[in-house]
């Protein structure tokens, strides 16, 4: 049995998002609950008709109408795996999933993100993604320029390191085990005024929302790393890349990493399908929190969203 007006939102701890946007589902009339995902498992019991197969506390044995995604915890390689395991098996089981196990195997894999932009035909930075040292260390020679290392898994602008011609990799250990590498491009105008500076989208289902400018006196632009964040336009060429970048890795919301190249291309960088909106939300105002809100009630009141 599915609980139509109940809706779980998936997080490590009850933070200033997930509490923001519990109480904009609540004055949607839904009925939110926030929890992580270790609190949730598999209870299956063969042989037993109408029986979820799926524990979440509170619901007795039901199904909640949706499940939104905020957070997933990190952990081994088994826990991740469970976790997303059981977000597949809630979508199976009829529970909407926003954004589903599918976005989410896509975008957590830097390399898989890049894969899928540049097969749909998207801008992005030249990227090589190579477990083996030397042959990473030839790809990066081929770039002939600057490249940033980035973590595999990273967030936030964390563990980035910038390499110029002739730097050597470092050992697999530091990398864990994984090279990704992705040709430095300088912002426009960034070589005149110094510093950096990129663009984040929000696109909800199908839509820019939201959009800013982030700028930095260094080279990483992160709000989590101190950069400035300033509203920007919704209808121009970086909101039209962030929505099909959106579609191209079956997000139903996710924020978008743009940049403007120094010959005035926009270029794809990264696309997050667990975004924060804090930083949005203080450059532009836009309340977030209530249209994520409003498009779950939508959903929900759709029989054929899932």
């Amino acid at each position: 049995m599915i609980v139509e007006d109940a809706v779980v939102i998936f997080t490590e701890k009850a933070d200033w998002h997930s509490k923001g946007l519990a109480a904009a589902m609540a004055r949607e009339g839904l009925r939110p609950t926030i929890l992580s995902m270790t609190e949730c498992g598999f209870d299956v019991a063969p042989g037993a008709p109408g029986a979820p197969g799926l524990s979440f506390p509170g619901l007795e044995g039901r199904l909640p109408g949706a499940i939104f995604v905020r957070l997933i915890p990190g952990g081994t390689t088994e826990q991740i795996t469970t976790r997303l395991g059981f977000l597949h098996a809630a979508r199976a089981a009829g529970v909407q999933v926003v954004n589903d196990a599918r976005a989410i195997e896509v975008c957590v894999d830097k390399s898989m993100t890049t894969f899928a932009l540049a097969h749909a035909g998207l801008p992005t930075p030249r990227t090589a993604v190579f477990e083996r040292r030397d042959v990473a260390q030839a790809a990066f020679e081929r770039m002939a320029g600057d490249a940033v290392l980035k973590p595999l898994f990273g967030a936030q602008g964390k563990g980035l390191i910038r390499l110029a011609p002739g730097d050597a990799l470092p050992e697999p250990d530091a990398v864990g085990g994984v090279y990704y590498l992705q040709e430095f491009v300088a912002s426009r105008g960034s070589r005149i005024a110094g510093g950096a500076h990129d663009w984040r989208v929000f696109v909800l289902d199908g839509r820019p929302i939201g959009a800013m400018i982030r700028r930095s006196e260094g080279w990483i632009t992160n709000i989590f790393q101190g950069a400035a964040g300033e509203p920007a336009a919704t209808d121009g060429e970086a909101a039209a890349l962030a929505v099909k970048a959106a579609a191209a890795v079956g997000a139903d919301y996710a924020g978008v990493d743009l940049i403007e190249s120094e010959d005035g291309r926009f270029l794809i960088l990264e696309v997050n399908s667990m975004p924060a909106w804090k930083g949005l939300w203080e450059a532009t105002g836009v309340d977030v929190a209530a249209a994520l809100a409003r498009d779950m009630s939508q959903r929900l009141a759709r029989p054929d969203a899932a």
